[in-house]
């Protein structure tokens, strides 16, 4: 297995580019090896999904912007062969609206699916994430975005996604 970092994003609203939280979990031959976690100050004050994840303005307010943080986790994100996320057009979308609204030209990252892995490997009668995560034993804190991301990292360790 090659070296890979695990995304997961948390929107505050129906806006891909209202990215508020970002996980990452870096990922060397089939080991865990970093964990970071940012809260993200998204480009409006209104917060539709709390309800889901529990992050407020008032949480965010003092946070790095996209802008501000993106060049941290595109160094971070430079140094991996790939990127894999639970629902990858989902976090992929947020990576590139949150690029395009702070006129940054979006990365050419391969992006791999870990539902599709989860469909092709254990054919559960669910693939969300606390599903496979239930079948694999992994512990999950559902919409924390680190958590999501390195439950990511253990289904594609698990899943040997390459």
């Amino acid at each position: 297995m090659t070296s890979f970092a695990a995304i997961d994003f948390e929107t505050a609203d129906y806006g891909r580019d209202s990215a508020c939280a970002v996980g990452v979990v870096m990922v060397e031959e089939g080991r865990i090896v970093e964990r970071y976690h940012q809260l993200i100050r998204p480009p409006r004050e209104d917060f539709v999904f709390t309800y889901i994840h529990g992050i407020t303005w008032d949480d965010v307010r003092d946070s790095p912007d996209f802008a501000e943080m993106w060049p941290w986790l595109r160094d971070m994100l430079d140094s991996v062969e790939f990127l894999v996320a639970h629902n990858a057009l989902f976090d992929k979308g947020v990576l590139y609206a949150c690029c395009k609204a702070v006129a940054v030209d979006p990365p050419g990252y391969d992006f791999r699916c870990t539902v599709q892995l989860a469909r092709r490997t254990w054919h559960l009668p669910s693939n969300r994430l606390p599903a496979v995560c239930a079948h694999l034993g992994i512990d999950l804190d559902h919409h924390h975005a680190l958590s999501d991301a390195e439950a990511c990292a253990r289904i594609a360790i698990e899943g040997q996604l390459r």
